[in-house]
């Protein structure tokens, strides 16, 4: 399983959770992946050692994604350390869910600039060396919020919302170019960010979905792995759901 040998990637958001997975997956098939954290260094210098115990490469990078010098800092760390980037995983994400009544507006500003202001960034960071090199996988984490929108959630939904939007518009834009831009969308997955969910909400995914089961991180992992191989080199602007049919 190497067909990622001799790419590199940035995994944003990749000390924990689905982050974390697709890191260690990319790494699984030969990548060198830099892992991006903001406030957790801890676990994510442990996600580089377990690569690096695997017999691969990687390095842990702190960067507040959501702020246009982390982001640049972050895409230049990978150049600077390994000469290129190939593959950007943009997968930082946050939630403060509430009804709109009471929702304040701080908790909808946070979530558009780590969800979607991110991802904005790190893309307009990271294509510029892939369009002069003519190759380039970009792949952004949405939700099946995104698609079909989730109550209490109006500012994660948008966010996730304008993720898909992001994808399809800059595919057009870097087709050309031999980059291709996708996004998968994962359904409920028992991560730091949805342990908290209630379990009634839960146990009514589950019932809602044809397989009976919540999607793992390593689904989720392996969507994104097939979308940064070269296998999946005439796929861009599209949106993989990987959520056990719930969202059919």
């Amino acid at each position: 399983m190497s067909q990622l040998m001799d790419r590199v990637a940035v995994v944003t958001g990749a000390s924990r959770g689905i982050g974390r997975g697709i890191a260690l997956e990319l790494a699984k098939r030969g990548a060198k992946v830099v892992i991006n954290f903001n406030s957790s260094p801890d676990a994510a210098n442990e996600v580089v050692e377990q690569i690096k115990a695997a017999g691969g490469e990687a390095l842990a990078f702190q960067a507040d994604v959501g702020t246009e010098d982390g982001a640049n800092a972050l895409i230049k760390a990978a150049n600077d350390t390994y000469g290129k980037l190939d593959i950007l995983v943009n997968n930082a994400g946050t939630t403060r869910d509430n009804i709109i009544m009471m929702m304040k507006a701080e908790d909808f500003d946070s979530v558009i600039q780590t969800n979607l202001r991110s991802t904005w960034l790190c893309s307009k960071a990271a294509v510029r060396g892939m369009m002069r090199k003519r190759y380039g996988r970009v792949i952004n984490l949405t939700s099946i919020s995104g698609e079909h929108g989730q109550g209490g959630q109006t500012n994660y939904s948008a966010s996730k919302a304008g993720i898909i939007g992001l994808t399809k518009a800059l595919a057009k834009e870097v087709g050309s170019r031999n980059i291709t831009v996708n996004a998968v969308a994962p359904g409920f997955i028992m991560t730091d960010l949805t342990k908290d969910l209630p379990e009634e909400l839960i146990n009514q995914g589950v019932q809602m979905t044809p397989l009976g089961r919540l999607a793992t991180v390593e689904e989720v992992a392996f969507a994104v792995a097939f979308l940064a191989s070269d296998e999946a080199a005439s796929i861009t602007g599209q949106v993989l759901t990987v959520d056990g049919g719930m969202s059919m």
